[in-house]
């Protein structure tokens, strides 16, 4: 069996690949000519690489007609909130073009491919507190571009289901984390800061933003198996959410980092980090997908942290 993964070189796809070589699938991963390579650097010898611009319509019709994978795992996008305020229309282009063109490309060779699609828990948005945990059923109210642009991705999904019965999945996936985290994330930049303060590198000082706002967070090696049996075991055209039905505080994520660490650490509000908006309180429900898949997550909060953290430990 072969899988594409479209962002192979990101976070969530280089342990999506390594999962997929534990299946003893072939893996095929998409990269840009500015992609880093240090999250795949292991798997180099395991997995083949195909320079790929998603945005161009030629070059994913070319790459789909080469390849003819049985399960694509489409993960490549612009992920990071902030960035999108600053550049929204590059983060709606880059989202939901690329998206299009993979659609697109696999109706155009009527290809029986299975497809995942990583939607996010963004697009709900503003959440009324008795509106939580949050179903798939829950009104999506979407407070940044960003979010905009999964919402697109995600009811895409749904029409080309519609339209064209192609095979898609939709995963509505809640916060997710753990080791090689991008530093821009709010868990992987507490982690690094408690590093570089660990090292000498910087100042006992901890910068932060909102630390009032409550997340749902998953082990990224959780989700990745999440995305695995939602193309073995989930419904063509349905959402799932994909969450620990657990909430934390920011602050509270952040005290379980620094819980962790020997040194005496000053905490001080950076008005820089604060967003335009910001969604309150993101608690996901799971369980329409562990009634169609079996899934629930596996690995504490309290590991996923000590795992990030050594992961930053272990950086030069």
């Amino acid at each position: 069996m072969k899988a594409l993964v479209t962002g192979i070189s990101g976070f969530v796809g280089s342990h999506m690949a390594e999962f997929l070589l534990h299946q003893g699938v072939e893996v095929v991963g998409t990269i840009r000519n500015r992609s880093r390579m240090d999250h795949i650097s292991h798997l180099r010898k395991d997995i083949r690489l195909a320079e790929c611009e998603l945005r161009d319509p030629f070059s994913v019709e070319t790459l789909i007609g080469q390849e003819k994978p049985e399960l694509i795992f489409h993960l490549a996008a612009q992920s990071f909130v902030p960035t999108s305020w600053n550049s929204p229309i590059d983060t709606i282009h880059n989202n939901v073009a690329g998206q299009v063109n993979l659609f697109e490309a696999v109706r155009r060779f009527e290809l029986p491919a299975k497809i995942q699609i990583a939607c996010s828990s963004e697009e709900y948005g503003q959440v009324e507190p008795e509106e939580t945990p949050i179903r798939e059923t829950n009104p999506l109210r979407p407070l940044s571009p960003y979010a905009i642009s999964k919402v697109a991705q995600d009811y895409l999904g749904y029409q080309y289901f519609r339209s064209y019965g192609l095979h898609v999945v939709r995963t509505i996936t809640f916060n997710h984390t753990g080791p090689r985290r991008g530093e821009n994330f709010v868990t992987s930049n507490f982690a690094k800061q408690i590093v570089d303060i660990e090292k000498g590198r910087k100042a006992p000082v901890i910068h932060v933003g909102n630390l009032e706002a409550k997340r749902d967070f998953t082990d990224v090696r959780d989700v990745v198996r999440g995305y695995w049996l939602a193309l073995e075991k989930g419904q063509p055209g349905e959402n799932y959410n994909i969450a620990s039905g657990t909430c934390y505080t920011i602050a509270e994520m952040l005290n379980t980092l620094l819980s962790f660490s020997n040194v005496d650490i000053e905490v001080q509000t950076d008005p820089s980090r604060l967003r335009p908006s910001d969604v309150q309180i993101l608690l996901g429900d799971y369980r329409k997908f562990n009634e169609a898949t079996g899934w629930k997550p596996e690995i504490p909060f309290e590991r996923t942290m000590q795992d990030l953290l050594q992961y930053w430990r272990s950086q030069p």
